[in-house]
């Protein structure tokens, strides 16, 4: 088990090269994306159900804050993700990822481009279902998927239902949130 789980690791960590050699080799963008994805969801949902879930709402042990220096907190789910986006930022241009939402908490969350904001109206209106398409910005073109990002246990709900910026007051855990948007340079 302790091998599987290094090996995992380092995949994940190589996700950048990854990427470019599988889009190199022909593997369809769209089964790139959705390897990404299954990666990253997994990972946020490890870390919001057995991290956050269980210490903040389970056994009331610590709080989670997007102040979580200042507060002595846990780190958001939400920022957390974002952390690692950062960091394949900067270690590849192959790839991108962002969570985003048609009612961002933090406006910088909303969507950037017209395809952005179609494909979280298409999982708002399909929570079962993944938008795909190609659109073109600074003159090259990308492979974008957005993934439904569903509110998966009660710490997701009561944070945003509970935050003073939070443009809804009424979310309920299953329903989508946002979106997990994976944008891939085609070649």
């Amino acid at each position: 088990m302790k091998r599987k789980s290094f090996l995992m690791a380092g995949l994940a960590l190589g996700l950048g090269a990854a990427t470019a050699a599988a889009a190199a080799d022909g593997l369809p963008y769209q089964r790139v994306a959705d390897m990404l994805y299954r990666v990253m969801s997994a990972d946020r949902e490890v870390y919001t159900r057995m991290v956050v879930q269980r210490l903040t709402v389970d056994e009331k042990i610590i709080t989670a804050s997007e102040h979580f220096g200042d507060d002595a907190a846990l780190p958001l789910p939400a920022q957390m993700f974002r952390f690692g986006a950062e960091m394949v930022m900067d270690e590849t241009e192959d790839f991108s990822y962002a969570l985003l939402s048609l009612d961002p908490i933090n406006r910088k969350n909303g969507p950037g481009t017209p395809l952005e904001k179609e494909g979280l109206e298409f999982v708002l209106d399909n929570p079962d279902e993944t938008f795909y398409g190609e659109e073109e910005l600074g003159g090259e073109r990308y492979f974008t998927a957005v993934y439904p990002d569903h509110a998966v246990v009660e710490a997701c709900v009561v944070c945003h239902n509970n935050h003073k910026d939070s443009p809804r007051t009424d979310l309920e855990v299953g329903e989508v949130m946002g979106g997990v948007v994976i944008r891939i340079v085609m070649d």
